[in-house]
Parts: structure tokens; sequence; C-alpha cells
């Protein structure tokens, strides 16, 4: 529609001198996105972007829609006859029209901010969401390409979170054929999503969608959202199979992140674009110029070595883009590859005589050439903005990789595009840009932060989003290794979003503060899509905050997860597929008691590093690592006011020059272990087992 329509010169003369336009950028204001989104999804029954909506004066909705060609056709009206038309009904059918508007935004209102009077979820209903939704994210299960529903595939890795979840649990209680059954539909889609076209071989890191079923053509353009979760869930992934193929694409996504994506104050930008110009000067962008290949461009450019290449990633002369008929339906990339693995790579080195290892070297210096060659070309627009809620995600993603990726076997070899970087390195990454968005986004006296940043503060006041992701992002970085600061401003910063966003009468989180009068919805989001919803992730941060501090405090978290659960109740039973992160929480809240792992010795000792390394190796998403280092004034004091009990292990279990573990449970705990070896080993018992 840039194109067709808002380039058009007579559109343009219908639009000024009739309307007032106005554009309004969707990561900058999610929330009026939403009201508009809202209203059209509802009225027509889908919705999606772009988004035209026309509005009455006072900005209710008159009428919407979704792409609108710029004359009749396809069996649609054109955007010209929607002009005309809506003049018409407001020259002669005004009051009419505001009524409607005004009546579809009262009873939107009263069906998006549900409420509850219980204070907690009914027994029974936690599991059985939990078991609904993977039996339903099951039955969309695609055997053949990987991946839960059909094309165009979305990688949405809260559903991987909560296959992950089930398995987990499924394994505990002793049922391994589901356990294993849940896992290799897991394990089979990030595979399949790794060796597509989805993911970018030559730079790292994933692009938004694959538009056919088999992850191959996708549409280009790459979000820090999607970067951050998709490196997480690999990192789950790694620590659940110990197989490096997956630490490998979590440090690939992480290192095109720290090449690509972060500015100069550890600051991580939101996107790159899917356009770009063919050729330097080019009058138009076109989707994918950047990232496609010719047959003859790959030949050229790796000479000795192209066969080889050419067959790993299925290039051809011809082009390479019908593999589906979904992947090029109007031959936009004909006589294009896009690159993708359809081989082993253990059965192509035995085809060409050589070992694995020297195969995978030839790729990788195949890579760097493309990659050289590619970054001469014109580039796709970076999108610079600094979004709080998509950095909180990022940052939990390099806090979780520094330990998580200390479990890769020594020598582990890297090829490019991974850099290969001391996993520690990524700690140092998750604390610049959190840092970053204390300096610029926080106001240290109000407690509040912005939502955005580009060379300034947006005007936009945070929403939940910014508020639940950074939490989480903050309580990933003080578990997995950084300091008591990142713990005490997440503590902050959840009772700033208690008092601008909780609904302390009917539970759960609006998702705007509702101080802008010109927003006419305060809605409660609970949908996990391609990102989670906030709703999921502040019950999720709430039940964290609840197993680290003691006394009213953690019964106030653990209270306030429990109303904004029980809001959703509908939606858990009758749309768990909907909801799979909160089904996760709903699980979470429920579990008799979470597993604490408390790492007590001198923080710049190498064994603490492993210790914690120890702490974070296996997956388990039902357990809270807390850390102290007794000869820090500032951590102590904290643990006596928020949890005493803490405070005296570290007392009592400080010795110099030797570093101590101990795993908690029902309010008892294991013996202190001295070395990382034997906490892991206490930690990979069974629930029933593991302490005595």
């Amino acid at each position: 529609m840039e194109v067709e329509s808002f380039e058009d010169e007579a559109v343009a003369k219908l639009l000024n001198d009739w309307f007032v336009s106005i554009k309004v950028d969707r990561e900058e204001r999610p929330d009026v996105d939403k009201v508009y989104m809202s209203y059209v999804q509802a009225l027509y029954g889908g919705g999606g972007w772009p988004l035209s909506v026309f509005l009455s004066p006072d900005l209710k909705p008159l009428m919407g829609g979704t792409y609108f060609p710029p004359d009749d056709k396809y069996g649609r009206p054109g955007f010209k006859t929607i002009l005309r038309k809506l003049k018409e009904a407001w020259d002669s059918k005004r009051d009419m029209l505001i009524k409607r508007g005004s009546y579809a935004i009262e009873q939107l209102s009263e069906a998006m901010s549900a409420s509850s009077d219980s204070d907690k979820l009914p027994d029974g209903v936690p599991a059985d969401a939990l078991r609904l939704c993977s039996e339903q994210l099951s039955g969309s299960y695609d055997s053949k390409f990987g991946g839960f529903g059909s094309a165009p595939k979305f990688p949405r890795p809260v559903e991987i979170n909560l296959m992950l979840y089930h398995s987990k649990k499924l394994e505990d209680t002793g049922k391994l054929d589901g356990a294993n059954r849940i896992q290799k539909m897991v394990f089979f889609s990030l595979q399949c999503m790794a060796k597509g076209g989805m993911h970018d071989h030559i730079g790292g890191g994933f692009h938004r969608y694959s538009v056919d079923e088999c992850w191959h053509v996708p549409h280009f353009e790459k979000m820090l959202y999607d970067q951050g979760q998709l490196a997480n869930v690999y990192l789950d992934a790694f620590s659940i199979t110990k197989d490096t193929f997956y630490s490998y694409i979590s440090r690939d996504i992480l290192d095109y992140l720290r090449r690509d994506m972060i500015g100069p104050e550890g600051e991580i930008f939101s996107a790159e674009d899917a356009d770009s110009a063919e050729t330097e000067g080019a009058a138009r962008k076109k989707e994918g110029a950047f990232y496609i290949w010719t047959g003859k461009e790959v030949a050229d450019i790796l000479g000795e070595h192209a066969a080889l290449f050419e067959e790993h990633y299925y290039i051809k002369q011809s082009g390479n883009c019908n593999l589906s008929g979904m992947s090029d339906p109007h031959d936009e990339f004909k006589g294009k590859n896009v690159l993708i693995e359809r081989k082993e790579p253990s059965e192509l080195a035995s085809k060409y005589g050589m070992s694995i290892e020297t195969y995978q070297e030839i790729l990788g210096e195949c890579r760097h050439k493309l990659f050289e060659v590619r970054s001469r070309r014109p580039k796709p627009h970076l999108d610079d903005k600094v979004i709080v809620s998509w950095n909180g995600l990022a940052i939990s993603s390099f806090a979780r990789a520094s330990k998580i990726l200390k479990g890769e076997v020594e020598g582990t070899k890297f090829y490019f595009p991974v850099v290969g970087t001391e996993a520690k390195g990524y700690l140092r990454i998750a604390e610049k840009a959190a840092f970053f968005i204390w300096k610029q986004l926080y106001n240290v006296e109000t407690h509040r932060l912005h939502h955005s940043f580009r060379h300034s503060p947006s005007k936009a006041p945070a929403f939940l989003d910014d508020y639940a992701f950074l939490i989480s992002g903050l309580l990933d970085l003080y578990e997995f290794g950084g300091g008591i600061n990142w713990l005490l401003w997440a503590i902050e910063l959840q009772e700033t979003q208690d008092a601008l966003f909780l609904d302390r009468t009917g539970g759960g989180y609006f998702n705007n503060t509702g101080e802008d009068s010109s927003v006419l919805l305060r809605v409660k989001e609970d949908h996990d899509g391609a990102e989670p919803s906030g709703n999921s992730v502040s019950a999720i941060n709430l039940i964290r905050l609840a197993s680290m501090v003691a006394g009213s405090k953690a019964e106030h978290y653990k209270q306030n997860a429990e109303h904004l659960l029980a809001v959703f109740e509908r939606r858990l039973k009758d749309m768990a597929m909907a909801v799979p992160l909160m089904c996760c929480a709903a699980d979470m809240l429920h579990v008799p008691s979470r597993k604490q792992v408390v790492v007590v010795g001198e923080r710049t000792s190498g064994d603490f590093e492993n210790m914690l390394a120890a702490a974070h190796a296996l997956y388990d998403p039902n357990r809270t690592v807390i850390h102290i280092d007794p000869n820090n004034k500032e951590e102590m004091g904290f643990w006596e006011v928020n949890n005493s009990n803490v405070a005296l292990m570290a007392k009592n279990n400080f010795a110099v020059d030797k570093v101590v573990a101990l795993v908690c449970q029902n309010f008892t705990c294991s013996p202190p272990v001295t070395d990382h070896s034997s906490l892991e080993s206490l930690l990979s018992k069974k629930p029933s087992s593991s302490l005595t």
C-alpha cells in the first residue's frame, strides 16, 4: 500500500481534501495499534498489517480493514472507492457512524478487560491446561518439515517453551515415553528451522517467518524479539541434549546481534528490514535482495569449493525457490537461491572423502567469503530504535548463554559466522544493555521507564511488556551471575509495574497506564504469539520473585500471580493453545515446592563461576538460583532484610578458598557440596530422591 496508494497522486488528493492522515508506528505505540487492530478483528473476524482505520474526530473507529488495492480488483473495493464512500457516509449518516463506533469501543472495552472475583484458579485447571495445550500443539505438528501448524510458519518460541516444560514434567513423573515423544517433535522442529532458509546461514540470526511449509523462503525481516527468544530455546535444547548443534545455533544468533545490532553504549537495536536495493542507487528496493544468490555468483566466488557448497545448500543454476508451491508464487525469486540444508554433513563429508571437521571448516570458509561479498551490497535499513521490552528478551538470552554454554565440551570448534567467544563475555553484553536502559530510559526518582530510545528517549511511556520483559531479563541477569543490583532493580520495577498496570480489584495487568485519554481501551493482553503476553511473563516473574524473598513480600507476589491467572481461567480451559506460556505459569505456581540452589563463596574465584554453571547446567524451569558472597556487605544486607534463611546459610557455609552449594526444597536442604560435579549430579536426581 505504501507504493500503490500512499505514493499515488490521486489517492493523496482525496486524503488531503477530506481526511487528516496519521501514520502510527506500531512498535512505538503498540497501545494505539492494539485499540484499532482489536476493532478490525472483532468486526471483520481477522486483522493484520497494513492496517487502515477511519476515525471520527474524537478517535472512535468508523470503519477499517487491512490491505486495499488502489482500484477495485481481486473482488475487493479499491482504496479510492473506500475514501469516496466514507466521505458520502460522513456527509449523510454521520450520527449513525459515530454511534456505531462508540458502541463498538464500549463492547470491546468490556470484552478485553476481563476480571475475576475469585483470587485463584480452581484445582486441576493448571494441569489440564498444560496437557490440553501440549495435545493441541501435538495435533498440529508437521512430522515432515517440523514446526506446529501450516504455512506461513512462524517460529513462535512460546510453543517450544510449553512443549519442553511439559516433557520435563512427564519425565519427572516417570512418563518417559510421553516425554521422549514431545522432545522428538521439538528437536526435529528446531533442526528444521535452523537448516531452513529462515535461518541466515551467512550472517547468523533468523528471519521473521517462512512463507512455505518447509522453512525455506522467508519474509526477510529480522526482529530482535525473535532473536532473543530463539537463542533461549536453542540454549534449552542444548542443556537437555548436550548436542553442540543447538549451542552453535544459540551462538550464531547472539554473535549476529553482537556484530550487527548493538550500539556503542551496549544498546540493542530492534530490527533489520526485509527489502533493500539490488544495486547502489536503484530506485526500488526488493524483498530479500541482500540475502539471495544466483548460482553463477556462488560459483564465481567459491571456485574449487563451489560444488561442495552448492550441494550442501541446495543451490541450483536455475534457482531453488521452487521447493513448495507457496515458496515463490509470484516468481519474485526466479533464478535466485535461498540457502537451505537438505542433507546431513556427515553423509556429504563421506562423499567428498574428508573428515567432518575438514568439511565443516571448508563450509565456514565459504560462508565467510560470501559474507564479505554480501557486505558490499546495499544493506537493508537498520531500525536503530532501542525498545525496552525486546532488549529485555535479548538480555535474558545473553545472560543465560554465559553459563549454559560452559557445558560445551572443551575444545569445541566453531565456524563462521560463529566467533566462539568465551561464554562469560556474553554476560558483559547483557549487563551493558541493561545499564544502557537504566541510564537512558529509566527515571530513578519516579522509578518509571520510557518505552524506546532513538537519539533520545521517546515521549511514549513504557507499557506492560516493557516492565515485564525487562524484569524477566534482569532476573536472568542476576541468577546467571550478575550483581545483586540487577535483582534490586527488578524488585523496584515490579513495584512500579504494580502501581501503574495492576487491576487491584479484578486481577491481572492492563497493557497501558490509562493516563493517556486518547487511547480508548485498556486491555488485559493474554495471547502468547510471536512475543509472549505481558501477563504470562508477569505471572512467571512473580513466581520467581516469590521464591527468592520470604515472608509477606513473597506472599504478596504469589497472591498477585494467583489472581492474575484466575482472570484468564476461561482462556486456559477453552483456548490453551493461544496461551502456552500462561499454561506454564499456571503449572509453575502449583508446583508443590520450587527448587532453590544457593551458591556461597567469593565471587571472584573461578570455582564460583563453575559452581554457577553447574547450577544452570540442566534444564529445569522450576529452579531458582541464588548466589551470595558473604564478603559483600550490600548482598548480605539485602538477604538479611528479604530472606534471613539465605543470609544464615551464607554465614554458616562460608569458608575462605571454598565455594559451597546447597539445594533446598520443601524447607529442607541437602548437605553442602563443594565441587561443581557433585552439584550437577545432585540436581540430576529425580525430585523425590534429590534431598536428604
